[in-house]
């Protein structure tokens, strides 16, 4: 099955996206940071965001020389910011364990501080050229059509799901990567949910999903997440207001963000209890960045 490996990378190597974390010259460092900024974000909304935060920290060691809540602001409004937290603390990681560098081994990667299994492959096989199956939504939905011939993959990865991607995979690492990357990608592009360019697929005359007719899931389609007035959005009101202040922020101008007490009070008791906020010292009713 490594033809469709193959033929993935021919396709990847002339139509790759041109991003800065796949230049040959990418420290592992900034492939690891744009994988965590990538997870539910658009690549159009992470560039801008990668390149702000590789200007100010380009080392894990630049990064834990300043506090999370220096991170959490940078951050800004790119969402999920627990990943910055996160972020802070494998840079803590890093230079405590392992001389300020990003490690190299999958077992070290897993043990970074909020890194799962999809990150610590991802690295490991963008960042350091290893054989390992990367295996996100994209990639999924990729082989299980091309392969299984069914339309979805279903809602979480499954150990089948890395056992099937790793079978395409060729035995040379380098090339292993290089397949991982093209799947990704052609599944980001071209192999949609919605809307397949089967036409501009490159495995389109292998594809056994093609064969089948291309029946689409049983069921009601996934809708996106609800995000206006949630707790979601709420908190993203008050960390706002947070990132923006360098003074600590009292309870009143966090009350003015919006209007329901309750579903105000539960946001910023979540924000406490995640350690996106902390309570200023000495003073009373008045919060701050960690």
């Amino acid at each position: 099955m490594t033809i469709i490996a193959e033929t993935a990378i021919d396709w990847f190597d002339a139509n790759a996206r041109d991003l800065p974390w796949r230049e040959p010259d990418a420290s592992p460092w900034s492939i690891l940071v744009s994988e965590v900024m990538l997870q539910q974000t658009p690549v159009v909304r992470v560039l801008p965001a990668w390149r702000n935060w590789m200007a100010r920290w380009p080392t894990p060691a630049a990064l834990a020389e300043d506090p999370p809540g220096e991170a959490i602001r940078m951050w800004d409004r790119l969402g999920y910011p627990r990943r910055a937290l996160r972020l802070h603390a494998c840079a803590t990681a890093m230079v405590a364990e392992h001389g300020g560098e990003v490690p190299d081994e999958l077992d070290q990667l897993l043990a970074l501080p909020g890194i799962g299994v999809y990150t610590a492959r991802a690295v490991a096989a963008f960042a350091y050229g290893q054989r390992h199956p990367v295996v996100d939504t994209n990639v999924r939905r990729f082989v299980s059509r091309a392969v299984a011939g069914d339309p979805d993959a279903g809602p979480a990865t499954t150990p089948a799901d890395l056992v099937a991607c790793e079978a395409l995979l060729p035995v040379e690492p380098g090339r292993a990567a290089r397949a991982s990357a093209a799947f990704m990608e052609i599944g980001a592009l071209i192999c949609t949910a919605r809307s397949p360019r089967c036409p501009d697929c490159p495995v389109v005359s292998t594809c056994a999903w093609k064969a089948t007719g291309k029946p689409m899931p049983e069921g009601p389609t996934r809708r996106p997440q609800k995000y206006a007035g949630t707790d979601r959005h709420v908190r993203g009101l008050i960390m706002a207001v947070l990132r923006q202040s360098e003074t600590p922020v009292s309870r009143h101008r966090i009350d003015l963000v919006w209007p329901d007490e309750a579903q105000r009070k539960r946001a910023l008791a979540g924000l406490l209890t995640d350690g996106l906020a902390k309570d200023a010292p000495d003073l009373p009713e008045h919060y701050v960045l960690p």
